[in-house]
């Protein structure tokens, strides 16, 4: 016979006791109720009052009767040294009622300054009911912990005089002394929390493989992208004629190139820089300050428009990209490097409050490659925000445009083929809609958390226009005829696709944005200690990751038209899938760093992370 023994936990507070709970970081208790106990961690889990939950130790928790046993303790001395201290301060000319209106007027004052302290070391020190619904956006604690401290020294700052002549003389009591180091002691606290909020911390967890991983990035993306387009060329792209055959080396540059892609560049610069379009500010950064962006990217699409246009009317030959593909690709490479080495240089002479949270690892290769600084700079041009959405992306319907000439002008047709509508379309699609909502991009980890580095530099100016352009480049030389009921079928897959993608963006961006509008009071959340809340409906009750499924359907929708003769048109579905599936498990980690047991709880209410009932 098989014997089973349970050894029951070695608990000291039942669930749903009420205590006192220690504040992390702080000598502050306030009344919280148990929820769970964690028999191997041995932590409790407990619940204040304005809903924050935390996991604390056993020995920051204590009953309230020994509160209320230490203030009766406190509050009682000897009767001797009452008497005494009475009889030392007992004026002979004052009579008793006046000195017990006295003496209570002075309790009273004194309950008035302690009730101060407390209120505004809750504010300090817990979230704010305000800002329980927050979701994934920066906290401003910084700007709240400023002006709380400045109101506690108004409020608490007594008459100069009278400070100085009790300390002149010594006519403190212990009283006033021990609570004169209380004072001192909140005002540490909150000293080390600024502190501690506005230092950039060394980045320990390395991505991309750390240094080694970073540094053979450097040479690999490069060498993709050149891979990729050699394939397209190919009258059979398979990967059984892998490698393809190699050009020499003098004919991947060309100067004229070089400036047209350089003038290009310049020329979004200077739409970005026009006074149109209006300034909005950014998500708070680690000190609290926040920056300031002008939306104009739709603007510059526009006049991007009407300038190809006018081209296009003076006989300009816009297909002059597809004849110099590969060394427009080459020029691009050439420009990110460079630029890579001008931010990782100014980035140098950064502040450490400027510095990117995952690119200050202290290893010059790693820092290169993520981005040491955060937003770098000239003046008001903000060289990340620019690269992010404008030379790129504009440039990919540009390109997309010139292989759709170039295909009509090869095969003598007057008419594009149905494939390269549908996927000049959905692409143009996809791009307008990025610039139409250009401001949901300040709240993506690209403008928050990623520094401006080789990575960012290299995808936004060649892998974004270059790669994502694949398809059209195939199409161009290996020609694909659909049937209309198979174009409206990927039409309808496209559509569901960028659906879940805007609403599923949309209800974030909205959330993060004002999470007391009431046009999102239908959406529930859990409340973290960050004092941010977790969407738990919509579509972020569906899956954790809706926007990325929606991408994924999409990017199936784009190479659908190209059939399925060669896999090459698909690399982008899998680099997709594979991009997506790293950032999800980034975003894992550092959600479960940052929110703790709440995304626990969110996990356990969320099962799926990209794919419902998959994965």
């Amino acid at each position: 016979m098989r014997c089973c023994f349970w050894k029951m936990p070695n608990r000291k507070y039942a669930d749903g006791e009420v205590v006192m709970g220690r504040w992390p970081g702080s000598v502050l208790y306030y009344e919280v109720q148990v929820t769970s106990y964690d028999d191997a961690t041995h932590l409790y889990t407990v619940k204040y009052k304005d809903g924050t939950e935390l996991a604390l130790k056993e020995n920051d928790i204590r009953s309230q009767s020994s509160f209320k046993h230490r203030k009766s303790q406190s509050s009682s001395s000897s009767p001797s040294r009452r008497s005494t201290s009475r009889s030392r301060s007992r004026s002979p000319g004052r009579p008793a009622k006046g000195r017990r209106r006295s003496s209570s007027h002075s309790r009273e004052h004194k309950d008035d300054k302690k009730k101060i302290i407390q209120e505004t070391s809750l504010a300090l020190l817990k979230p704010s009911e305000n800002n329980t619904r927050r979701y994934n956006g920066e906290p401003d604690s910084t700007e709240r912990n400023d002006t709380s401290s400045k109101l506690l020294e108004q409020k608490l700052k007594p008459d100069l005089e009278v400070e100085r002549v009790l300390d002149q003389y010594g006519l403190r009591s212990r009283r006033e002394e021990k609570k004169k180091e209380e004072i001192y002691s909140e005002r540490k606290i909150f000293e080390t929390i600024k502190t501690t909020e506005k230092a950039s911390p060394k980045t320990k967890e390395l991505e991309f493989g750390g240094r080694f991983g970073t540094f053979m990035l450097m040479f690999f993306l490069p060498a993709t992208v050149l891979y990729l387009l050699l394939m397209c060329k190919q009258d059979d792209p398979s990967l059984m004629n892998f490698p393809p055959p190699l050009p020499a080396l003098e004919s991947l540059w060309e100067a004229k190139v070089f400036g047209v892609f350089l003038l290009w560049f310049f020329f979004q610069a200077l739409f970005y820089l026009l006074p149109i379009g209006k300034v909005v500010e950014g998500l708070p950064l680690s000190n609290g300050r926040k920056l300031q962006y002008r939306i104009n990217g739709f603007y510059a699409f526009v006049l991007t428009a009407a300038a190809i246009g006018t081209l296009l009317y003076f006989q300009f030959e816009l297909h002059y990209l597809y004849d110099h593909f590969l060394q427009f690709a080459v020029s691009a490479a050439a420009f990110s490097m460079a630029l890579s080495i001008y931010l990782y240089i100014r980035s140098l002479k950064a502040p450490e409050e400027d510095l990117a949270p995952g690119g200050n690892s202290g290893y010059l290769v790693y820092d290169f490659f993520t981005g040491h600084e955060l937003n770098p700079r000239i003046g008001s041009f903000d060289l990340k925000y620019f690269c992010e959405l404008r030379p790129g992306l504009i440039g990919w319907v540009v390109i997309n445009l010139a292989m759709l000439l170039a295909e009509m002008k090869i095969h003598n047709q007057s008419m594009p083929s149905l494939s390269m509508i549908l996927v000049n379309s959905f692409q143009l699609l996809y791009v307008v809609d990025a610039l139409w909502n250009e401001e949901a991009v300040l709240t993506t980890m690209d403008i928050t958390h990623d520094g401006f580095g080789f990575m960012l530099a290299f995808g936004d100016l060649v892998w974004v226009p270059f790669v994502y352009s694949l398809q059209a480049f195939y199409l161009v030389g290996h020609p694909i005829e659909i049937s209309w009921p198979a174009a409206a079928a990927i039409t309808i897959l496209n559509c569901i696709g960028y659906y879940i993608f805007r609403s599923a963006n949309s209800q974030k961006n909205n959330f993060r944005r004002n999470p007391a509008d009431p046009k999102l009071s239908y959406l529930k959340v859990i409340p973290t200690a960050t004092g941010k809340g977790l969407l738990v409906t919509g579509w972020w009750g569906f899956v954790r990751h809706p926007n990325y499924l929606g991408d994924i359907i999409m990017a199936l929708a784009w190479s659908l038209p190209c059939g399925f003769n060669h896999i090459l048109p698909y690399f982008y579905v899998i680099y997709f899938i594979c991009l997506l599936v790293h950032r999800e498990a980034r975003d894992e980690h550092h959600c479960k760093k940052k929110y703790g047991l709440a995304w626990e709880r969110y996990c356990q209410r969320v099962p799926y992370r990209i794919f419902p009932y998959i994965y």
